[in-house]
């Protein structure tokens, strides 16, 4: 039985080979988007899975108060670690601390690469799962031990095996490798860890005066069999609070919790101390997208098949007056469908081979299809079955329903009440298509709107530097007049960090007029003198730091912000009290500039001079300078000073652009998704007007001979597929405007929906419309009026 349906259906494809090829081609583009992102999405899902402990391993956070808001942070003081062994010890069947991923230097004879590595308790190598392939990992109790990727070892010594071998780390200390483990894969948050050190060194290199107060480290641990993550924050709560001072800790009210890891990478935003989500939306998002672009194909085979329904009435009425029954017919139908899906499952793969790089690209990952898996394999076959079920279910239905007599007599509903549903499905296509277009536009313009927010600063032309030697440090000055000399620098100097990217709070600051028990916090950047002059900030009030006044060291320069935030009307000499230590005075206010996220309110920050602690140099180059040449000088420069760490250097307007690259991605992935939707809704309309042109060729046959002209003929067919999209416009309209309102409501700078965004859509998908039906509309009426007329 099913080989004679599959033998019909094969011979009725075989006999409509246009429409079966649109069918096919739309079916295999749609497919093929839902396979991509379906790669993409179990990339996502699948993200620190490679971890053995992955479903117990978690990171203590931490949530702090500040005015009625609050606060999360990644990061522990290093007291907690030992806290939570001895005292909740019953909890966990490991507590690690570490610090974060950060660059550092190895260096074996004349070879110096920069690598990323943490420094962690002895239990680290096992907590994360590494995947030792020579040695062994339970070594980080010696201080001068190191584990190091396959990578590493083998870019230092061109083998794996380099147990035994020494390097020497960031010029301080000669380490010993006792293991190599294998390269993390690029979907783990420690993809980039080149190397694990020992706590023991890292901790030999802390200040003495380290406290509860100084949350700059990481703990990671691992949950005991039985305890949810949910029970273990309820009893870890209040550690951190019953700890410190009994001021610092009902103001800040500390709260700690665990952050598992299976949510690292869907669930890493929080607001007010709340878990907001994070990727999961973007994850759920394109879900929808995929799925949607599928549908789009399925609905293409729907029309196609359902507006061939003359054609196949009176097969469908002499087969029932043979006995068939609708179930049967059914079967027929779907059998149908069934090859044209696996055929389109086929076209699908072959555009992943094609699409998968450029896609890949575009996301910024590296995905891979497992063509080697058999699950890959049984879920392509079965994904072509659901799509086949899903094309094929109303045709089938709506073909089998047909009454014998009516059917082989041709006595079938024309007209309006047969072409409603086919009309619903083709609005329904543009409706999709017009709501990924406004998307697309609404995220690009989104993007562009924070590219141009004022920055505060002049960005271009500015080269960051590490100083990564302690020598070049203590002649900073020396080596900041030698870059001057070249005649290429115009200013030089130091800040504890770049200005695109500040990450230091302190607080605990009195000020006149600062209500009692105000809970501040202040983003606070060291600096050298120079800095603003480099950076090209604006003061709006008083003046720069200057070498010629000596108090400057005891001087602040703020921003408006923290103007602002401490309510300031005259701030110029006003005395600023730093906890228990002394009182700086303020000299300057600069206008606000963009140091963290672009899409969220600046934070007041307050600028101070002090050198002992600012190892990273900002270069101003001259207007007329070249940038190779100026590299080149600068180089030459810092090797006299520092000859043993690597030139390591990046221009400060990359660094900011860096800061829209998640969003840029999600951008051109839209646009991506929106191109292809967008060609499977005009395959679906060009099939129905070629439909539409060969049922009523005699008419347009007899029109022409009545003397009607080509663009009349064109009209007449055009004139209803515009109607449908013009109402899929209506319908899309208030669909977009309320998705994408939505969407930006999460950025506190955001831009305004403005009318010409949905015109410009509605403007494109008519005129692409408009240019699929026409095609085919005029195809059909240069067409001799006389082939038409004697056809029938």
């Amino acid at each position: 039985m099913f080989h004679t349906y599959f033998k019909i259906a094969y011979r009725h494809l075989r006999n409509n080979k246009f429409f079966t090829l649109l069918n096919v081609m739309g079916l295999g583009v749609g497919m093929a988007v839902a396979i991509i992102i379906g790669v993409w999405i179990w990339e996502e899902v699948s993200f620190d899975k490679y971890h053995d402990k992955y479903e117990r391993i978690a990171c203590v956070m931490q949530n702090h108060t500040f005015e009625g808001v609050i606060e999360t942070w990644w990061s522990q003081p290093m007291q907690s670690a030992a806290v939570l062994r001895d005292d909740y010890g019953s909890h966990f069947d490991a507590v690690v601390m570490t610090s974060f991923n950060n660059v550092n230097t190895l260096r074996k004879g004349e070879k110096l690469l920069n690598k990323n590595g943490i420094f962690s308790e002895p239990g680290g190598p096992e907590l994360l799962g590494l995947k030792v392939l020579h040695g062994t990992r339970s070594v980080l109790d010696n201080p001068n031990a190191i584990l190091v990727s396959e990578t590493t070892a083998r870019n230092f010594f061109g083998v794996a095996n380099a147990v035994g071998e020494v390097l020497n780390l960031n010029e301080e200390n000669q380490v010993t490798i006792a293991g190599v483990y294998e390269d993390l894969p690029k979907n783990s948050s420690y993809a980039d860890m080149d190397f694990m050190g020992s706590w023991l060194l890292y901790e030999q290199g802390l200040p003495e005066w380290v406290s509860w107060g100084n949350s700059w480290f990481q703990i990671l641990v691992e949950v005991k069999a039985g305890e949810t993550f949910a029970e273990v924050s309820s009893a870890i709560k209040n550690l951190k609070q019953e700890r410190m001072s009994e001021a610092e800790g009902l103001r800040f009210k500390p709260e700690l919790f665990l952050h598992p890891m299976s949510q690292w990478r869907l669930y890493s935003e929080f607001e007010n101390g709340v878990s907001a989500g994070g990727r999961i939306t973007y994850v759920r998002s394109f879900a929808l997208i995929g799925f949607i672009v599928l549908l789009l194909a399925c609905i293409n085979f729907m029309n196609l098949s359902t507006a061939r329904s003359e054609q196949r009435a009176r097969e469908v009425g002499i087969r029932k007056t043979m006995g068939s029954r609708r179930g049967q017919l059914i079967g027929q139908f779907y059998s149908e469908s069934m090859l044209l899906a696996f055929g389109g499952g086929l076209v699908g793969l072959g555009l992943v081979t094609v699409l998968l790089p450029f896609f890949s690209q575009l996301a910024d990952k590296e995905l891979v299809v497992q063509w080697n898996s058999p699950v890959f394999w049984l879920l392509c076959a079965g994904f072509c079955v659901f799509t086949g079920f899903l094309a094929g279910s109303y045709p089938a239905l709506y073909l089998s329903s047909f009454a014998p007599i009516n059917a082989i007599k041709g006595m079938m509903k024309k007209g309006a009440v047969n072409s409603r549903p086919r009309e619903v499905l083709v609005v329904l296509q543009f409706t999709v298509s017009v709501v990924l277009i406004v998307g697309t536009i609404v995220v690009f313009q989104q993007i562009n709107f924070a590219k141009n927010r004022p920055i505060g600063f002049s960005n271009e032309g500015l080269i960051g530097l590490n100083l990564r030697s302690p020598e070049l440090d203590k002649r900073f000055d020396a080596f900041r007049q030698d870059l001057l000399n070249t005649g290429l620098i115009e200013e030089v100097a130091k800040s504890e960090a770049p200005l695109t990217s500040t990450f230091v709070t302190n607080s605990g600051l009195s000020w006149p007029g600062k209500a009692e028990g105000f809970q501040d916090e202040f983003v606070t950047l060291r600096v050298s003198h120079e800095f603003g002059k480099t950076m090209g900030w604006n003061i709006v009030e008083g003046r720069d730091f200057s070498r010629e006044f000596a108090t400057d060291s005891m001087g602040f320069v703020i921003n408006q912000a923290a103007q602002e935030y401490m309510g300031l009307t005259d701030p110029i000499g006003q005395k600023i009290k730093w906890g228990e230590g002394e009182t700086y005075t303020i000299v300057g206010v600069v206008e606000d500039m963009i140091t963290q996220s672009p899409y969220t309110p600046v934070k007041q920050t307050i600028f101070f001079i002090d050198y002992d602690r600012s190892q990273y140099a900002t270069l101003k180059m001259k207007p007329t300078a070249g940038t190779e040449e100026t590299l080149a000088a600068v180089e030459k420069i810092y090797t006299k000073y520092d000859p043993v760490n690597v030139f390591d250097y990046g221009f400060l307007d990359e660094m900011h652009e860096q800061k829209f690259g998640e969003e840029q991605r999600i951008g051109r992935l839209a646009g991506f998704f929106t191109i292809l939707a967008i060609f499977i809704s005009c395959l679906g309309l060009f099939g129905m007007a070629a439909y539409v042109s060969e049922r009523r060729s005699r008419e347009i046959g007899i029109r022409k001979v009545l003397g009607a002209t080509i663009y009349s003929i064109v009209e007449l067919i055009s004139a209803h597929f515009l109607r449908l999209v013009i109402v899929a416009l209506v319908i899309a309209t208030p669909i977009a405007y309320w998705l994408m309102q939505n969407w930006l409501e999460d950025y506190v700078y955001r831009i305004e929906l403005s009318w010409w965004m949905f015109a410009l859509a509605g403007g494109l998908a008519t005129g692409i419309a408009l240019l699929t039906v026409g095609a085919q509309s005029l195809r059909a009426a240069v067409a001799n009026p006389l082939d038409a007329i004697r056809k029938d």
